[in-house]
């Protein structure tokens, strides 16, 4: 098992790498045919599939910190893809919403993003593809849940409301 745990650390480390690369951002974008910053729309995407979300939340979402995601979020706002509410439960805390202009641009990514990866996929065998879709939601609830039990302090506001329930509703 060690070897195979090597060789997923290895395999999450290229996907990693790859997805950090402005090469596949830059071809998403122009497939989706969107003009869209490449630093703002894992946001745009996130608060479309996961919002509201408070500016804290979203950071964690994005591996980002918190004043570089208020400012990334104010871009948006700019832009008419998100608006800011006052979350119902606590006025302290502000929330990201996405806007019909947003959801029309997440779309469109997506449709991108479809495209890419039924080209990447193209010569897979179906049930690996299922399988694969699978084990990658199995594997990223793990870690978000990893990563709840690690964090310092109460809960956040954010995730009493979702029921303490660490799974997303999918991956962006």
């Amino acid at each position: 098992m060690k070897r195979e745990l090597l060789q997923l650390r290895e395999a999450l480390m290229d996907i990693n790498g790859i997805l950090n690369r402005p090469q596949p951002d830059a071809a998403l974008i122009a497939l989706a045919g969107v003009d869209l910053d490449r630093a703002l729309f894992p946001l745009l995407v996130r608060v479309e599939r996961r919002g509201p979300l408070g500016i804290g939340e979203l950071a964690e979402l994005v591996g980002r910190d918190y004043t570089t995601v208020s400012r990334q979020v104010a871009k948006l706002e700019s832009l008419g893809l998100v608006a800011r509410q006052v979350n119902a439960q606590d006025a302290r805390i502000k929330e990201v919403v996405i806007s019909e202009p947003g959801r029309t641009m997440a779309r469109a990514l997506d449709g991108a993003r479809e495209k890419i990866f039924t080209a990447l996929l193209a010569d897979w065998d179906k049930q690996d593809v299922v399988d694969l879709a699978r084990l990658m939601r199995k594997l990223a609830d793990s870690g978000l849940a990893f990563v709840e039990a690690e964090r310092p302090g109460p809960s956040h506001a954010s995730d009493s409301r979702r029921g303490g329930d660490v799974r997303r509703r999918s991956a962006p």
